[in-house]
């Protein structure tokens, strides 16, 4: 499954590996290469000229001209998706806005003090869930801005643990 946002309209797709359904409904149209970067499309017996304008693998970003109109596109994976969901969204590059839990858990320990500096990958807190301990990292650089749990608390799955 993937999310497209296109000139800031969003769209579901997914692929069954034959077929490509948009927001659930089949996408009917037959695609034809031309060259590198250049596609030739029918679809609801309309033919388009797509070519891909400029692509920036990074942020999943594809700039598209079809029919002499500039269409940009942002996808998002189900990965990409899941990590926004827990504040770990990286749309903004390696800026972080909050921790989220990703289970139902008590807090076991704190690693950081509101106001602490931290970089990609520093513990910031343990989790207990399911009789294991999880340290949850830090998914990027920046500072602590507060912390909305203490040492005891039990959180639920989504909860805002640690904000930036």
């Amino acid at each position: 499954m993937f999310q497209a946002t296109v000139n800031n309209k969003s769209f579901e797709i997914q692929n069954d590996g034959d077929n490509l359904f948009i927001n659930g409904q089949p996408l009917n149209w037959d695609v034809l290469k031309v060259q590198d970067g250049y596609f030739h499309i029918i679809h609801n017996h309309k033919s388009y000229r797509a070519e891909i304008v400029k692509t920036d693998a990074a942020t999943k970003t594809f700039t598209w001209k079809i029919n002499g109109r500039l269409y940009t596109v942002n996808l998002k994976d189900k990965f990409d998706l899941l990590l926004e969901k827990l504040g770990m969204g990286h749309a903004a590059g390696n800026k972080v806005n909050s921790v989220k839990a990703p289970m139902p858990g008590l807090i076991i320990d704190l690693k950081v003090k509101e106001g602490a500096a931290v970089k990609q990958g520093d513990p910031l807190l343990i989790l207990e869930a399911m009789k294991m301990e999880n340290i949850l990292k830090s998914p990027g650089d920046g500072v602590v801005k507060s912390i909305k749990i203490k040492k005891g608390d039990s959180v639920e799955k989504g909860h805002v643990l640690i904000e930036f």
